[in-house]
């Protein structure tokens, strides 16, 4: 009997029996109430000792479990999605790398192997971005790993500071008071956790990260690369603490991501586009936070998003897949009617990130907003944290009103596929998820929580936010002449100003364009120029040139001598006179 293996079940079987594994590993954890701590000595140096550390408490191991369960999910998705593909073997390998790298992340509290799987992650990002090997994936995966490389430089300098202190593991440092090597040491994990997560000014790589591969944009934007950055903020929430001016900034810079990514989505006409700016103004969320000392919502909120934003992506993918390529939402509609299946899971997950009461996000949203009223430390970023949220319903249903319930407008039915059962299944389970994991993970990380007494008004001002948010969007949807066709100047450059994210994509790239443009000219100048001829091979040239000269005075030509007494004669007389 021929048999052949499956690269994608395979793989995401294994997967899935691991998250199950670290499912259970979470409830012994928690009925324990104690944490698994391991640690292998590779060498000591005088006082410095550097080991091999794994941690295993609730927090790792139920994130870990989380991104193993989405990840097995999307590689059985990518099954029927990639069944076209030639080298199978070759993606599942940089997918189950792509894990293995978020998971060392996870569950190391040594800035060494963070530094590996962090690196990792940016380079195995890369190979995903340009997997489809065209000038535009390459052009976005370069702007993708150069703008995380200047997070792994705040690693680096990290690394060594906290070298300098006695030890690579951030758990040693929960007690100390902050002084200038140890905030120093934070502001650089602080700029990785930045750039990792996208926040301002560095958030032009997540929308140019959708060149990658559908099921690979749902592990990004759901629970590796950006959770990444999201995550180690969260490990590192208590020394961001004693630095009282870092949540402040923590704060604005969030805010605004949040603000100008809500925007943006309601001008963008891409499918997936849209999906990655609501990715980026959830990290903004989860960030604003952190920066006003709610760490354990935002891990909350954190673990609830991954869920309904595979989801999103997935659902996505198959519409994408069935429907001729196509991903501008203009030529969509009528979906609900020749792919029910698929409309109730992208239901589910926009209702979800919308904050519907009792779905997954209405939960950890909830939580954040009303704790931001009891904890803010401005009104500006408390203001900004509402209109976000009423911008997530508003492009949410328009959305949904564009690819589901609007009418069809180009895309004939001749096109479109009929809904592919390898891919349903993983989206289903994504869906349940996304219905009832925000009520089981509450009672899992709040058993014990304080009760906390809020106004009847800022209780229900969330829903009524997202309700205001709905509305305009099914009045924007509805409104399809509206301001993206609008023949005036002015709704020409806002259009164009807020579908590339307030220019960020062109900042950022000449950020990184011009100090690479000035470094070619150094290196014209000075490292093929002036150090050539003041440097080891110019010295040497010099010194032959001037052996060639001198030999010619022991030639014996009577000329030579001649000419020489003479100028001897004239430099005497000049010299005298």
């Amino acid at each position: 009997m021929n048999f052949k293996f499956n690269y994608f079940l395979g793989s995401g079987s294994i997967l899935f029996y691991f998250s199950s594994l670290s499912m259970l590993l979470v409830a012994v954890v928690c009925f324990l109430g104690q944490s698994v701590y391991y640690e292998w000595e590779l060498i000591s140096l005088n006082s410095v000792m550097s080991s091999f550390v794994l941690v295993f408490d609730w927090i790792s191991l139920l994130f870990l479990s989380l991104v193993l369960l989405i990840s097995s999910m999307v590689i059985m998705f990518s099954n029927s999605y990639m069944s076209d593909e030639k080298f199978k073997a070759r993606f599942v390998l940089l997918v189950l790398l792509f894990v293995a790298s978020m998971g060392l992340v996870i569950v190391s509290p040594n800035l060494i192997s963070i530094l590996i799987g962090w690196d990792g992650l940016g380079l195995v990002s890369f190979l995903l971005v340009v997997y489809f090997q065209n000038f535009k994936s390459m052009g976005a995966g370069m702007i993708t790993a150069l703008s995380n490389r200047i997070g792994d430089v705040g690693i680096l300098l990290s690394i060594g500071l906290f070298f300098s202190m006695g030890s690579w593991n951030f758990s040693f440092y929960m007690d100390k008071t902050s002084n200038m090597i140890l905030t120093f040491a934070v502001c650089c994990v602080f700029l990785a956790g930045l750039t990792k997560s996208a926040q301002m000014p560095f958030s032009a790589w997540l929308p140019a990260a959708m060149a990658a591969p559908t099921p690979v944009s749902a592990l990004v934007h759901s629970s590796t690369l950006v959770a990444a950055g999201v995550y180690l903020l969260i490990r590192f929430s208590y020394l961001i603490k004693e630095i009282w001016w870092l949540g402040s900034v923590l704060l604005f810079l969030s805010s605004m991501t949040m603000f100008m990514a809500g925007i943006c989505a309601n001008y963008e006409m891409d499918l997936k586009k849209i999906i990655a700016l609501s990715t980026l103004s959830q990290l903004g969320l989860m960030m604003s936070s952190i920066a006003l000392g709610l760490e354990v919502f935002a891990y909350f909120h954190l673990l609830t998003h991954a869920m309904f934003k595979a989801l999103l992506f997935l659902c996505a993918g198959a519409i994408i897949h069935n429907g001729g390529g196509s991903q501008d939402i203009r030529f969509m509609g009528s979906i609900v009617t020749f792919m029910p299946i698929v409309s109730v899971c992208l239901n589910c997950a926009n209702l979800a990130l919308c904050g519907l009461p009792f779905l997954a996000g209405f939960y950890s949203k909830d939580f954040i907003l009303e704790g931001g009223c009891f904890y803010f430390s401005n009104y500006f970023g408390l203001m900004l944290l509402y209109l976000a949220t009423g911008m997530t319903a508003m492009y949410s249903l328009r959305l949904s009103f564009y690819s589901l319930w609007g009418w069809n407008q180009h895309l004939t039915f001749s096109l479109v596929g009929v809904e592919d059962k390898e891919m349903v299944y993983p989206m289903l389970v994504l869906a349940t998820g996304a219905v009832v994991s925000g009520a089981i993970l509450s009672n899992i990380i709040f058993s014990d929580m304080d009760f906390l007494y809020v106004d009847f008004f800022l209780k229900i001002l969330v829903l009524l936010v997202t309700g205001l948010g709905a509305w305009l969007g099914v009045l924007l949807s509805l409104e399809r002449s509206g301001v993206s066709n609008s023949k005036s100047l002015w709704a020409y450059g806002s259009s164009y100003m807020f579908s590339t994210m307030w220019l960020m994509s062109f900042l950022s790239s000449k950020i990184i364009v011009y100090p690479l443009w000035m470094g070619g000219i150094l290196y014209k100048v000075l490292d093929m120029g002036w150090l050539e001829y003041l440097g080891a091979q110019g010295v040497y040239s010099g010194l032959v040139k001037m052996s060639n000269f001198l030999q010619l005075g022991f030639l014996g030509s009577i000329k030579t001598y001649f000419l020489l007494v003479i100028f001897s004669f004239i430099f005497l007389i000049l010299i005298t006179f």
